[in-house]
């Protein structure tokens, strides 16, 4: 039986890099009382603003919130935005001197308009374009330093499609670390879905994955996920598959093991973020303990526990805890 509390303080042990599209997310929040007279369109009174940390920058957050120390790589703006992020990345306990300030690009900020704690509308601003060489090349060498410096034990790739993960990047950064000996993951997206050859964990989504390989069954048997597997490896040579399968919860295989674990009843407020929280919890039970089965188990609780706050939210490091004793103990 596993020791969650020893698994748990075991986390401040790990150090982690968290590679790709960090983002600033914007909460408005507000009250519908009338439609406005010159469109028919609702007025919204704003009451507050709130800002998070978005993108990749969750992942970090999930890491740091259950203990890890952390480190971010990205190209952001030099604008407010990016001054913020930064800020806020620095009150996290998130090392921020790896980040990359560019003048040819603006920090991305997703902006949402809340009303009864639904989503109304969002606003997008953003530069999606492929990195430039000369970002390509201090972004490398960011990692290269923190490889030789700080000796990881893992490092997450979160991709959001918004150019800081480029073919170049990717296959680069994914050779740093294979040198190092360091544990890599990954949450593809379709544009490079097959660009991750040779990672640790693969961990995408099961849209995405009938995405990647053209497939249209609707049916999640363990059968069919051992050959999605199979199917990716072909491609991937990777390790680890971990699909997430919203609410039939996640599967995994590595060689002949393999499992769907059923995801837990829960109180679904908003799914954004938890593909965050799944692979940042995925990403460091794995690297404290190289067993796939209490990865998959553990990460599939944070992922239905983060469902349940409104917006993008790190895990509660003591919840967490508490519900794998309760669950899994």
């Amino acid at each position: 039986m596993t020791d969650f509390t020893k698994l748990f303080e075991g986390f401040g042990q790990i150090r982690a890099g968290v590679i790709g599209d960090i983002m600033l997310d914007t909460y408005l929040w507000g009250h519908v009382e009338r439609i406005s007279p010159e469109a028919p369109v609702p007025v919204v009174s704003l009451d507050r603003r709130e800002y998070r940390i978005g993108g990749a920058g969750n992942v970090a957050l999930n890491l740091a919130s259950l203990g890890a120390r952390v480190a971010a790589f990205s190209v952001i703006g030099k604008d407010a935005d990016g001054e913020s992020l930064e800020g806020m990345l620095e009150a996290n306990g998130i090392e921020t001197g790896y980040l990359t300030r560019s003048g040819g690009r603006i920090t991305t900020n997703k902006a949402r308009v809340m009303g009864r704690n639904q989503q109304m509308m969002r606003l997008d601003s953003e530069t999606t374009a492929d990195l430039a060489t000369a970002e390509e090349d201090e972004l490398l060498d960011q990692l290269r330093i923190y490889l030789e410096r700080e000796k990881p034990q893992v490092v997450i790739f979160e991709d959001y499609n918004k150019g800081v993960l480029t073919a170049r990047v990717i296959r680069e950064s994914l050779a740093l670390c294979r040198h190092h000996g360091v544990i890599t993951a990954v949450d593809p997206k379709r544009k490079n879905f097959f660009s991750y050859t040779g990672v640790t964990i693969f961990k995408p989504n099961l849209k995405e994955v009938r995405e990647g390989l053209n497939l249209l069954v609707d049916d999640v048997q363990l059968p069919v996920l051992r050959h999605i597997h199979e199917q990716l490896a072909a491609q991937l040579r990777h390790d680890i598959s971990f699909i997430t399968l919203s609410e039939k919860g996640v599967f995994y295989q590595k060689g002949e093991e393999s499992a769907q674990v059923s995801s837990h009843l829960r109180n679904i407020a908003d799914v954004s973020g938890a593909g965050d929280t799944v692979i940042a919890v995925a990403s460091l039970v794995y690297a404290a303990t190289r067993d796939v089965r209490i990865m998959a188990e553990v990460a599939n609780i944070a992922g239905g526990l983060v469902c349940e706050e409104v917006g993008t939210a790190a895990i509660s490091r003591e919840r967490l805890l508490q519900e794998c004793g309760r669950l899994l103990g």
